[in-house]
């Protein structure tokens, strides 16, 4: 077993990919968490890769246990999870507000609910997620959207109050606009210009994660781009 052991959610896709590879350079033990079988596929050789849907609360506490069981206790959690949808404040369904807070905030908090115990054994340990802009300030017309990220930077400051006493430190990173091949088959160039790429958002995760950033607990960390 590894003394140090991270887990990155979303790991089939761009932004949790480069995390875990990025952690793996680092020295830690990762196990990479994706709800598609094929995107864990890309990861390459030395990196873990566990199906499950960390939606579903105990799916996400049974995924964790998994991996504390073969690798060893989980140190760092880094989630970066996240859907997206279009759409103004009036046209909001139940099934979009639904869709957005279970997927952008549930998953992280069931994560976090499933790594916290080994976490408060070992008396340390980091967690970060993947917030956004329109968290932090309002934006039309992704009005589902960015009530789920407002309340995922909510969660990061409760959590960040209730773990700390425990030796756990809670953060998060907000990108505005990923440059990852989903976004490029919508966002005009000029507004791809200033997009940030995700292995720019992944050394943000894994410095949060380390040991280099021990003081930061609470912070929800913006990355704009240009």
């Amino acid at each position: 077993m590894s003394e140090r052991v991270a887990i990155v959610t979303g790991a089939g896709r761009e932004l949790g990919r480069a995390t875990a590879q990025k952690l793996a350079a680092a020295g830690f033990t990762v196990t990479g968490i994706d709800r598609s079988e094929r995107g864990l596929k890309e990861l390459p050789d030395g990196i873990g890769r566990e199906v499950a849907d960390s939606v579903d609360a105990a799916a996400a506490r049974a995924v964790v246990d998994r991996i504390a069981t073969a690798a060893g206790p989980p140190e760092v959690l880094v989630n970066t999870i996240g859907t997206y949808r279009l759409g103004d404040a009036l046209a909001v369904t139940p099934e979009d507000l639904r869709s957005m807070i279970d997927v952008n905030l549930g998953s992280a908090l069931w994560l976090t609910q499933a790594v916290v115990p080994y976490m408060r054994e070992r008396g340390s340990g980091s967690i970060v997620h993947v917030a956004s802009r329109p968290g932090l300030e309002p934006t039309a017309g992704q009005a589902s959207y960015a009530l789920s990220k407002a309340a995922l930077v909510y969660l990061t400051r409760v959590l960040d109050l209730e773990l700390r006493p425990l030796g756990i430190r809670v953060n998060a990173v907000a990108p505005q606009l990923l440059n990852t091949a989903a976004t490029r088959q919508f966002a005009p160039p000029d507004v791809l210009a200033h997009a940030v790429t995700p292995e720019a958002i992944a050394d943000i995760l894994v410095y949060l994660a380390s040991d280099s950033a021990g003081p930061v607990s609470g912070a929800v960390v913006p990355a704009y781009g240009a």
